[in-house]
């Protein structure tokens, strides 16, 4: 009998190494959102034209502008991808700014990782 199936979990598990100030990285679980290689595409295609907006802006605002803009788009992204985590606080978009406010290296720890349980399960891990 076939025990492989061709329809993904709508969810999946994978620990992402969390930077913290002044310390070592935490590993925290977080369970990211499936995509398909169409979806993934039309998500990556979204986030590259954001990034190049926001970049033709960077010399229009001030820094701190700039960096509210930035951290916008950061909490978007995440929300996109984030089904939950397993932190102390509940998942929430208050919550997801707080770690993208804090720790400028926190949206790409998660957004790498989310990335490379793709490129492994692509690779056969």
């Amino acid at each position: 009998m076939a025990k492989f199936t061709l329809i993904q979990n709508p969810t999946f598990k994978t620990d992402v190494m969390l930077p913290t100030v002044g310390g070592n990285p935490e590993n925290v679980e977080f369970e990211f959102k499936y995509r398909d290689r169409t979806e993934l595409a039309d998500l990556y295609a979204e986030w590259d034209e954001r990034h190049k907006e926001l970049g033709a802006k960077s010399q229009e605002v001030g820094l701190k502008q700039f960096t509210a803009l930035l951290i916008d788009l950061q909490v978007q992204q995440l929300k996109a991808i984030v089904q939950g985590w397993d932190v102390e606080e509940e998942f929430t978009e208050e919550n997801l700014r707080i770690l993208v406010r804090s720790i400028s290296a926190a949206p790409s720890a998660v957004l790498g990782a989310y990335s490379d349980a793709f490129a492994k399960a692509r690779l056969g891990n």
